[in-house]
Order: C-alpha cells, then structure tokens, then sequence
C-alpha cells in the first residue's frame, strides 16, 4: 500500500522528517517498505504563470508563441515576495497544447527547472524561436496518466483556495511534489489498508494528535430508499451490503489535489465519481462501487452464486466465465458485477450519468480469494477483500463518499439508505482481560498499567480498570485479529518499544542440545564439497511440470510421482521439485551463458515425492515401486539430497600438460573422496534405469545392501538442451547415506611397522569391472592387506580378445612386525586363486 505523507499528515502530523516517521512506524509493526517521490523533484523553478497573448508561430501550423506574465522578480535575481524594486517578468514560452489562450492562468516550468522524469530544463530554440520555459500539463507534474489529457493544466478552472497571482510559487498552488510512504501491510490488519489507519498507527507510535475520523459527519440519512431496491441471497458470503442513491450529479474531471493523491497512491484518475470511489478506498481501506442507476435494470439488485458456466463484461472490457463459488451481482437483465473484484461494463458510470447508486459492502474474504484465483482477477478491492474487512466499515466508507459526492459532483443524496444485513453482521464487540501480573512475565519487564491503557486507547481500544489488570474492549475494525489476552500483550509491547526490552538469557534448567547424527552427517558432506572446491549453490524448491518431460523421465518412472501444489505462485512452479538434477542444470546453465564454462556445483536440499507406497529411504537419486503420479496438495515424503554437477574442465590451464575433463570418472573420485571422509565404504554398479544419465556412463552407488543414489554423466540431450557440451553429476540420498555412515569414528593407532608392497598385473574378462576385482582381492587377502588399487589398464596385441590387463598394487603390513616375502606369499597364492574363480589369470 501507497500512503502520500501529506495526506498522511492530514490527520496526524508528528512534526518529523519522513525518514523519522518510517522509523517509527517500522518499530511498531507497520513495515515501510520504500520512502518514495511523486512528483517534481523540487519546486523551485515552477511558478504560476498569466497568459498574457498566444499568437500563432511563424514557422509551425501546431505551435504557439505566448507571453506569460511571471509576476515580480529582481533584477538579476530569482523571485521574491515582496521584492525591493521588482519588475514584471514576461516569458516567451513557445506550446503546443490546442487548449491554451490569452487571459489564462496556467503552471509554468523556468529553464533550471527539473521535471519529474529527471529532465532539466534549459532555454530552446523551437522552429527559431527562443522558449524561455514550458506551460505545463497535469501529465508533465504527475498530478495525472494524462491518458484523457486535452492541453495544459489551467488553474482558473480548478477548485483552488490559494493566490493565483503570477510569480506565486507552484507549490503553494498544487501538490507537485510529495513523498510517499510504501507500506507492507500484513494480513492480520486490514485496518491498515487505508490512509486512516495508518494515521492512527503514527498516532500510537509517536503520541501525536489524532485528527477525528473523516466519517465522523455523515451527511446521509438511514431508512428506506424510494426507486431502489436490493436483495441478498447468499448472507454467508455478503453480511452485510448498503447503498445509496445520488441525484442531479454532473459527471467531470476531478479537482488537482484528488488527482494528485490518487496518482500518489498508485491509482489513474477517471473521472470524478470513479475518482471519489477510490479516494474513499484509500482513506478508509473499505472499497466501493458506484453503479449508473438508470442503466441498471428495474432499478434493483440481487446478490447471488453465479451458475457453473454463467458470463459477465466487466469494466476491463473481457467477458469471464463464473462458477458456482463465484458471487455475482445482477439485475433484472442478468449479471452486472463480480461481487468483491470487478464491476461490469453495462452498468459503469457513462459521461451523461446523472444518477448514481453507490454500493459498499462486506464479502467473505476466503470466498473472495478463491474467486480472484480461480478468474485470475486481482484488483485493489480484492486484494482488501479478502483479507476479511469488518461490516462496520460500510458506513465509514459511505459518509466519506456521501461528503465528496456533495461536494465535488454537486449531487443531492436521496433520503435513507440501504442496509442489509447491517444490525446481524455487526456483531456485539469482544471483552478481554488483561492481567498486569501477565504482561510481566510475557515481556519479562513491567508496563505500568496507566501506560497499558494509555496505549490502548490510542489504538482505539477502550479500557475500564479491573481488580488485576484491565477490562479491555476490542474495537469492531481489530476483532479478527484481536481474541486473546497474548495479542493484548503484544499491542502493549510493540507500541511501548519492543527495541526497549531488556537483553536477557531464557533459563535453561539443565536443558541440553545436540546436533543428531543426520545432521552431523550432512554438514560433513556439505563440507567435504566446499573443501573439493565445489560452490554451494539453493535452488528453488518449486519447479515447472516441463521440467519432467525435459529429463526424459517417462510416464511410469518414480520420478513421476510428484507433489502438485494446490495454490502455486506460477504455472512455471507449480509442484515440488522430485529431483535436485533441474536445479544444478539451471545454475550451470546460468553461469555457462556469461562466459564460465568450468562449472562444480553442489546442492544441498529437500526433494519430494507424492505419499504413497514409496519404500522408506527412497529419495533423491533412489528407485521405487514404478507407477508415476501426481499428488495435489496433502503431505508428502521429504528427503534431504545431495547432488553435484560438474561440466567443463576441472583443472586450470597451463603449459605443462592437457586439462582434466569433467566427465564420469570425475564425478566418480569426488563421490568417492565425499564417502571415504565419512567412513562408508560404497560400490558401484552399471544401471540404466536413469533416463536423465548417459546409458553407458551411469551407475548405482551402494553402501553395502543400502542404495546410495546414482552417479553418471548427464545425457548428451539433455545437457545440451542446457547448452552445456558435457557435464557429470551424482544425487544421493543423505538420509541414506547418514544410516550407512558409523556414528563414531574410533582412533588408530599408526603404524610402526612399514608396508609390504607387491604388483600383479592379471587379465580377465572384459565384463568383469575394476570394481568386482577390488572386492573379490580384498575378501581373499584378509586383514594384512592395507591398500589395494588398480594403477593400469591396458587392452592390445599381448592380451586375448575379449580380455584386458589390469595392474594391481597391493600393499601388506602387519602391527606387530615388519612382513618378508615369505608372509607374503600365502596371502598373494589366495588372491590369485580366488581371481581364477572368474576366469583371472596372471599375466606374465
């Protein structure tokens, strides 16, 4: 929300700067977003100005040549009132505005002066003619979009009670320049939603005076009300509606001073009927809609659920189609609005409209939002709407309109008013008690009970003295927010200074805390990236539907179970995200795009999965019982993930030697380094069953029986469909990998004996991977092999076809004596027998 700090000022001016008021404001719950300016940067340099002739230009068949009279000014000096020996200042001032003539009181802009687009003006030379300033439109001083703009802003047809003398400063003329306060106003307080409101809070925070409320005098009257008629069948959704009705109302543009706030505000001037509507919106945070009563059929309304599939124009000029949730307004030629978000278009305020019926009411919020979503319509009354306004606040609303309808319309208001539904929805106000004793040991510091009550009186709370306390009654605009003695406590606090509150410690009382193993675990793993040199990076937990299709996960992959969110924010992120790979792909993509093609990035975060018969553990990078589907709204089975990407290269370059790709066996030694730091040992196995990897550089990670996750290449399409050329990765389960990880890490002693070393070099089957080998020589070899690893590969002419060779460097030691060959030799005849059981051979 927009508050203009002038209008602001109207009813409750602190005598502070603006950065002051924000200050304060802030501190006590009403969060200032931004400090705007609307308008002219500063109003020097603009003055009113007197047309004295406005001739046509010699060389131009649009442009005119004027002199306008700028009142007194010193010789050589700038304007003075009054000045010591003055001289009339007469501008040549060339316009093209078709409106402009001679005996015109007009807004004028000297050359230094700066527009509010940041433009400084200077003398120019138009069509060899010298312009010494411009005559201003309400467009070129924001006062309005200028979108129904005719010519220049002429001042002798304003309704102004300053001096328009020429050479009066512009600023003491029309509001062109003021500050504008935005305002994030929390759904709990509504009553913030309007100008007044906001007015009482600064009241509250500062102990400035309060001006009375600006409904205070109601010029209308209640009863009945002749040639207008209103009928409410759905009260559950509309508590309460009122209107009035206006006669002999002349239909023009509204005064400077109503344009300009409202342009402040964020609002487009219309004209002044429209105009009043919003002005009363703004004040009051209470929306209102004014119908052309002689356009409204039989002269009555009806208040109803629209029909699934029932249409409506409304004021944007699209026709949209309603459900049965939806409420309407219609009268007897059909729907004329959408209750709560938009009026229609056969029923809007015309240019000949002279009789005006003016609705205020009351709509369920929930009904209002749902309505607003399902039409994808929001507006300004809907956005207040559904935040649950209070029936009292119709009639607040229509004695401001009553006010200004008089006053800028020239309108007589009919007699009565129509109220349905006004003495049952305002209900009878609640009574809380607050206990002295309470606020104590709520806030851990006393508030003296006088300053309680003084508090609460300024927020429009009133308070009788009880035996412990006070007997405190909630106003009728605070009663959705307002139940319970805690929310008392909290309007005394904010208010008194939560800034003020004492810095103290809670009492712990032996309380004790621990990080569980789990998570031990994954700040580990998390580290473990960071000490490789991987960035962190945090993804979306939202994704877009696509993203599914873009990973080539078909239609019964596990995958496919995922979390559809019931109110997303966009189509583009509409579920929960089942995998980390589209988040890290969207990083590398990012990055690859502004020139850094060396890409290592990790991911540390929550993936999810629709309920249903998911094992327990299946997470991020796991497999589960086939059978996509989606799940909306409901729980869902969250699992912490861990996934890293790499693409590019991940050594620098240099001269001394060809760069290391990013690529499986990559990805794979940081997968690797990651388990060793946390004590698990893992395997890997050929899969296929992730569509989004390379089919032939992909593998199932496990720690023992337990599935780790996936580890691969990415696939060729799908990473240039990222426009990366190649990139690996691995997403593992962490939940998975903290119940794999021990929970304490014992110490060993180091060894005093060295190690035994001895290469083999033997050949198998090309099937048989390094992997199986490893495993089957360190079962065989028992508990003196200290290190095992393969140092060689190698296929060619000495080797059988369909066999490789690969090189083996095993390392023996023993804690109690230094091993010879002979020790050796057992050991070494046991791992080439159990070799020979899958067909290996020593090479010789």
């Amino acid at each position: 929300m927009k508050a203009p700090l002038p209008w602001l000022r109207e009813y409750c001016d602190p005598q502070l700067d603006v950065h002051a008021i924000e200050e304060r404001l802030t501190m006590t719950g009403t969060k200032v977003e931004a400090i705007l300016h609307h308008g002219v940067p500063t109003g020097e340099s603009f003055l009113v100005g007197r047309v004295l002739s406005a001739e046509q230009h010699p060389d131009a068949d649009r442009l005119k040549v004027c002199k306008v009279d700028l009142g007194p000014e010193l010789v050589g000096g700038g304007p003075a009132f009054p000045p010591p020996g003055p001289e009339t200042v007469v501008a040549t001032i060339v316009c093209g505005a078709p409106n402009v003539a001679a005996g015109q009181t007009v807004a004028v802009a000297r050359p230094g002066a700066v527009m509010p687009d940041g433009t400084k003006l200077g003398r120019a030379k138009l069509r060899g003619v010298v312009s010494e300033g411009m005559i201003l439109s309400e467009s070129e001083l924001q006062i309005s979009s200028g979108e129904q703009e005719q010519g220049i802003l002429v001042l002798d047809d304003q309704m102004l009670d300053a001096e328009l003398a020429p050479g009066t400063p512009l600023a003491e003329v029309l509001p062109i320049a003021m500050d504008v306060l935005e305002l994030e106003i929390t759904p709990n307080r509504p009553d913030c939603l309007g100008v007044y409101g906001v007015a009482r809070e600064l009241h509250a925070a500062t102990g400035a005076a309060l001006a009375p409320a600006p409904w205070s005098d109601d010029p209308g009257s209640p009863g009945a009300v002749a040639g207008a008629a209103v009928s409410v069948e759905c009260p559950d959704l509309c508590p309460r509606f009122t209107a009035r009705v206006f006669e002999d109302v002349t239909i023009a543009s509204s005064p400077p001073w109503l344009k300009a706030r409202l342009s402040a505000a964020g609002q487009r001037p219309i004209n002044n009927v429209v105009d009043i509507t919003n002005y009363a919106m703004l004040l009051s945070g209470q929306p209102l809609h004014a119908f052309d009563l002689d356009r409204v059929a039989g002269a009555r309304l009806t208040v109803r659920r629209a029909h699934d599939g029932e249409q409506v124009q409304t004021l944007d000029g699209q026709t949209r189609t309603l459900n049965g949730e939806v409420v309407l307004i219609e009268d007897a030629d059909g729907p004329t609005s959408i209750a709560g978000l938009m009026g229609g278009a056969r029923s809007e305020v015309q240019p000949d409209t002279s009789r005006v019926l003016l609705e205020v009411a009351t709509w369920d919020g929930p009904n209002i939002h749902d309505s607003s979503w399902a039409l994808g319509l929001r507006s300004e009354a809907s956005s207040r709407f559904e935040k649950g306004l209070q029936p009292e606040q119709c009639m607040h609303a229509q004695a401001l309109a009553t006010q200004l309808m008089i006053e800028l319309c020239g309108a007589r208001v009919a007699p009565g008013t129509i109220d349905v539904g006004g003495e049952r929805a305002c209900a009878a106000l609640r009574t809380i008690r607050l206990r002295e004793a309470r606020v104590q040991a709520i806030l851990g510091v006393g508030v003296a009970r006088a300053r309680q009550a003084e508090i609460l009186a300024a927020l429009d709370f009133a308070s009788v003295p009880a035996e412990d306390g006070l007997q405190v009654t909630v106003p009728a605009l605070r009663r959705s927010d307002v139940t319970r003695e805690i929310d008392l406590i909290e309007e005394v606090a904010r208010i008194d200074g939560l800034e003020r509150l004492p810095a103290t410690l809670p009492a712990r009382r032996g309380a004790a805390g621990r990080l569980t193993h789990a998570q031990r675990v994954r700040r580990a793993a998390e580290d473990a990236m960071v000490g490789r040199g991987l960035h962190e990076i945090v993804g979306w937990s939202f994704a877009d539907p696509s993203l599914l299709d873009a990973l080539q996960i078909g239609a019964n992959h596990p995958l496919r179970r995922v979390v559809v969110l019931e109110n997303p924010l966009s189509d583009a992120q509409s579920m929960l995200r089942p995998t980390l790979l589209g988040s890290l792909l969207d990083a590398a993509r990012h990055n690859v795009s502004r020139g850094r093609p060396d890409i290592a990035i990790f991911e540390s975060g929550t993936v999810y999965r629709a309920t249903g018969d998911a094992p327990a553990g299946a997470g991020e990078g796991q497999a589960d019982t086939p059978g996509g589907s989606s799940h909306r709204g409901g729980q869902a089975d969250e699992h912490h993930g861990l996934g890293a990407l790499l693409s590019g290269h991940r050594t620098p370059r240099a001269w001394r030697g060809q760069r290391t790709e990013a690529d499986f066996f990559a990805a794979k030694a940081l997968l690797e380094g990651l388990l060793e730091h946390l004590h698990v040992r893992s395997s890997v196995t050929p899969t296929g069953e992730a569509p989004f990897l390379h089919p032939g550089r992909a593998a199932v990670v496990h720690a023992g029986e337990r599935r780790l996750g996936v580890l691969g290449e990415v696939h060729p399409l799908i990473a240039q469909s990222w426009g990366l050329e190649r990139a690996a990765t691995f997403l593992i389960d962490l939940g998975a990998l903290a119940a794999a990880a021990p929970e304490l890490t014992g110490f060993q002693a180091f060894a005093a004996f060295p190690v035994l070393r001895q290469d083999l070099a033997v050949t198998l089957p090309e099937q048989v991977s390094a992997a199986q080998l490893l495993e089957r020589v360190r079962e065989a070899a028992g508990a003196t092999l200290d290190r095992a690893e393969i140092f060689d590969v190698y296929s060619g002419a000495q080797v059988e076809e369909g066999r490789r060779s690969l090189a083996l460097a095993l390392s023996f030691r023993a804690h109690d004596r230094t091993l010879t060959d002979e020790d050796v030799a057992p050991v070494r005849e046991r791992v080439l027998a159990a070799l020979g059981k899958f067909g290996g051979e020593l090479r010789a």
